[in-house]
């Protein structure tokens, strides 16, 4: 039986009042009144209630319009609260119109920076935004940054700073996906590289492209080592660390000491690393004696390298010698070097899975490491 205003009116607490068609008066234990409409979803055919307004606001009348719409949602298979969420998205959308990507984005920076401990981690990440990003996308509204104004940034640096365009990708990604939460885009996220930009022309080199590092014979690192062990400077502990983590250049420069090692372990945070996933670091006592040191520049170590061996070689290149002596003078299984290497191996679960349960082969591995490294050498600083 429908409802009359004078119903709706008297109403009481608990009071539950149908006027037909999904339609119904709700009554709490305070009396506030609330029209509510009750349909069973077309998407997941489970009962749903979407809420038309409390009845001081919303007239008897009203309400009935506004089930009657969402009738007609139904009839087309629409869900009425999930049409309604779409249409307040898109509202929000709308207003961001006015919110450039470089206004949020600095926004976005302010406000995850009291959690970067790394002075030099802040820099970068403005840095490296103010100089590829926002001269090209960064007067555009950050619901209008798509696939083409992602490729216009990248595919200049693509090829010539590759670590710098990896960088400057997944940070156009954290500063869209963010907006998305905060309503302010829909659909996918531009900057995705998986199943997204790697099939639209900026694919991962071929093999036959990578120019390897000129890397120290491991027959020679013993002898390295023991000239490398008499250098008190910073620039010869970072590089004692870099051979005795087998970690990348850019891990060791912007490691957060205080955050990031605990105990025997060094946890690299996945902003940082290649894969984009967090990978742990066993550590030896060696390793552990390097600690503190200064970050100094690539430049610096290549220098260093060459003042205690006149092989070429470079920081990079210590990560093959290290992968060539575990291959050839150890036992260890090819998913544990590679995993010491923060390789990536598998599909992600079998990796996550691997980067836990080979963590004591690995800290096996690194432990061999650091005394074939010393083995000549007394004082490991």
């Amino acid at each position: 039986m429908a409802l009359t205003a004078l119903q709706v009116k008297n109403a009481k607490p608990g009071d539950k009042l149908t006027d037909g068609g999904g339609l119904r008066l709700d009554v709490d234990r305070n009396g506030n009144r609330a029209w509510v409409f009750r349909f069973t979803s077309p998407v997941t055919s489970k009962e749903r209630y979407a809420g038309l307004g409390p009845a001081a606001d919303v007239t008897l009348a009203q309400a009935r319009d506004a089930a009657q719409e969402a009738r007609a949602l139904l009839r087309k298979g629409v869900d009425p609260i999930e049409h309604r969420n779409a249409q307040r998205t898109a509202a929000k959308v709308e207003a961001s119109r006015s919110i450039t990507f470089k206004a949020y984005a600095t926004q976005y920076i302010a406000g995850k920076e009291s959690g970067w401990k790394n002075d030099k981690h802040r820099q970068q990440w403005t840095n490296s935004l103010r100089d590829y990003a926002y001269p090209i996308i960064g007067h555009l509204a950050v619901a209008d940054v798509d696939t083409e104004a992602v490729l216009k940034v990248l595919r200049p640096i693509w090829t010539t700073k590759k670590e710098t365009a990896r960088r400057v990708r997944g940070r156009i990604e954290a500063i869209l996906n963010s907006a998305k939460a905060e309503g302010l885009r829909a659909g996918e996220n531009p900057a995705l590289w998986r199943g997204h930009l790697d099939q639209v022309g900026l694919a991962r080199r071929r093999k036959s492209d990578v120019k390897h590092h000129p890397a120290l014979p491991y027959g020679e690192m013993p002898q390295f080592w023991k000239s490398l062990a008499s250098d008190t400077s910073d620039t010869a502990r970072m590089l004692r660390w870099i051979v005795l983590t087998a970690c990348r250049f850019n891990e060791a420069a912007e490691m957060d000491t205080g955050s990031e090692v605990k105990g025997d372990l060094w946890t690299v945070p996945a902003i940082r690393m290649k894969a984009e996933r967090p990978h742990f670091v066993p550590l030896t006592a060696a390793a552990l004696a390097q600690l503190p040191f200064r970050p100094v520049s690539d430049v610096s170590l290549s220098k260093c390298i060459a003042r205690h061996t006149d092989t070429p070689a470079t920081t990079h290149g210590m990560r093959s010698t290290f992968r060539d002596w575990a291959g050839d003078e150890t036992e260890a299984a090819w998913e544990t070097a590679e995993a010491a290497l923060a390789h990536v191996v598998g599909d992600e679960t079998e990796a996550a899975y691997r980067r836990s349960t080979a963590l004591v082969k690995r800290r096996e591995l690194m432990a061999a490491w650091a005394n074939y490294c010393t083995k000549d050498s007394v004082n490991t600083l």
